[in-house]
């Protein structure tokens, strides 16, 4: 009930959008979301192995973001924020009931029911929502993405290596693949997957291609075990990963070649981005920052983002402002004339006039803050970046400053040259303290929500 009534809360369509359009021409939203994948491994951020022309042709039509942030360095917590539009400490989602960083099958919390998703706000304004691909915020039946706000589901609920086919025998149960809520296959042909999820993305958009709608794709690749179809496989210069950057390219290209051939091309805002960094030791790479998935440094947690949109995102142009995966709930709401719950705190910002390229449009945060599960590790504020005391495989490591306009591989700590700097975003650390908690210092935050939790989960599917 309570989640009923803060829906409502939501209110009806504005009449008229911030550019002008009227209701009834509220855009279409697609969300291309890859697991793991570097900064550098598409060829509008410089890929030198992976050949994706049809990333690249999105660029040259749409806006790249160089200063797009994923919330965390992992998956659960990185997909929270989409979600929500908030930080996952903020939410709970940090980490599972274990302590440990993202979920696993048959863990018992997941996406708290009274969280607001963003694909809750727009069906709340009559979008048609899917969701296919890897969700891994609860595989309980009450956390699944069709208990979120979303029409459909089709995907594989977590990682895809949390199976029987590439971990030790009685590690996890097998996979399942899920239409809905409901298992339809266990252990299913991953080199097929993206084929399958291409497909299914297609079937939705031209059911709905008269109505506004919401598409969630996030892509189970290219996380580990890297699985590409037969024609892509083996076919890049960089091994599985590359195979699979390659296919998930051509999975975009038939998405927009859909778009035109449905005549909602001019109508959708298309986003391409990644969870969290690349994972380094699979093949990633996220050149020219430094770290990788799983860290608070740059390569960490800086991703990729493509945006695209004919005739209202600017055409081959590049921002390099700061912006995150939390804004995506409240930029979409504002664009589909939402208004956003006011019962609780949204941490993201409208980038509606980022991406549109509106005249002297700036990043809406004073700062963004880097988390390691509850550990507040790093905060930036334009050009710098300070790591905070923290901790780092049990030891303690000490403050460090970075300007990352001169020196984006966090190379050269002038702390000692800039301490009011240092001192200003130590102030700024204290208030996201204050606010959201830090378990290095022992802080627990005021505005702060719990994760939901079940009593005696159940896996999807039985160990054998």
């Amino acid at each position: 009930m309570i989640r009923i009534l803060a829906l409502f809360s939501l209110g009806s369509i504005s009449p008229l959008l911030p550019n002008g359009h009227a209701a009834d021409d509220r855009p279409n939203f697609v969300v291309i979301f890859c697991d793991d994948l570097g900064y550098a491994d598409i060829g509008p951020f410089g890929s030198e192995k992976h050949r994706t022309p049809h990333l690249d042709q999105m660029a040259e039509e749409g806006r790249i973001f160089t200063s797009f942030y994923s919330t965390s360095g992992v998956c659960t917590p990185s997909r929270a924020s989409l979600m929500t539009g908030c930080y996952p400490v903020r939410i709970g989602m940090h980490r599972n009931p274990e302590g440990r960083w993202v979920l696993f099958p048959g863990d018992g919390q997941g996406l708290h029911p009274n969280e607001i998703t963003v694909a809750e706000i727009l069906r709340e304004q009559g979008y048609a929502t899917a969701c296919i691909g890897k969700w891994h915020l609860g595989d309980q039946p009450a956390f699944l993405p069709t208990e979120q706000g979303f029409d459909r589901y089709f995907g594989i609920p977590f990682s895809n290596d949390m199976g029987i086919v590439d971990r030790p025998e009685g590690m996890y149960p097998p996979l399942p693949l899920l239409r809905g809520g409901e298992v339809i296959e266990t252990e299913p042909d991953q080199r097929l997957i993206t084929r399958r999820y291409t497909a299914e993305a297609v079937r939705f958009l031209e059911e709905h291609a008269g109505q506004p709608f919401f598409l969630y794709l996030p892509h189970t690749m290219p996380h580990w075990p890297q699985y590409a179809s037969p024609e892509f496989s083996g076919r890049s210069a960089n091994g599985a990963w590359g195979d699979t950057v390659e296919e998930i390219d051509w999975s975009t290209g038939v998405l927009l070649d859909a778009l035109r051939r449905l005549g909602i091309d001019r109508k959708t805002l298309v986003l391409f981005t990644s969870d969290n960094g690349g994972a380094i030791n699979h093949g990633a790479s996220n050149a020219p920052l430094s770290g990788g998935k799983g860290s608070t440094m740059e390569g960490g947690q800086r991703v990729c983002l493509v945006a695209r949109w004919p005739g209202t995102v600017p055409a081959g142009t590049t921002c390099d402002a700061i912006t995150s995966t939390i804004d995506i709930l409240p930029t979409f709401a504002r664009l589909a004339g939402a208004p956003l719950p006011d019962d609780r705190t949204i941490d993201g910002k409208d980038i509606g006039p980022l991406l549109r390229g509106d005249e002297g449009a700036r990043s809406p945060h004073e700062a963004f803050f880097y988390y390691f599960q509850g550990d507040l590790q790093a905060v930036r504020s334009g050009p710098w970046k300070l790591f905070l005391e923290r901790r780092i495989r049990k030891e303690s490591a000490p403050v460090a400053l970075y300007h990352l306009e001169n020196d984006i591989g966090e190379t050269t700590d002038v702390s000692a040259d800039y301490p009011e700097i240092v001192a200003k975003l130590e102030k700024l650390a204290d208030g996201a303290r204050a606010d959201m908690g830090d378990a290095f210092t022992g802080v627990a935050g005021s505005g702060n929500r719990p994760p939901g939790v079940v009593e005696d989960p159940l896996p999807l599917t039985t160990k054998p």
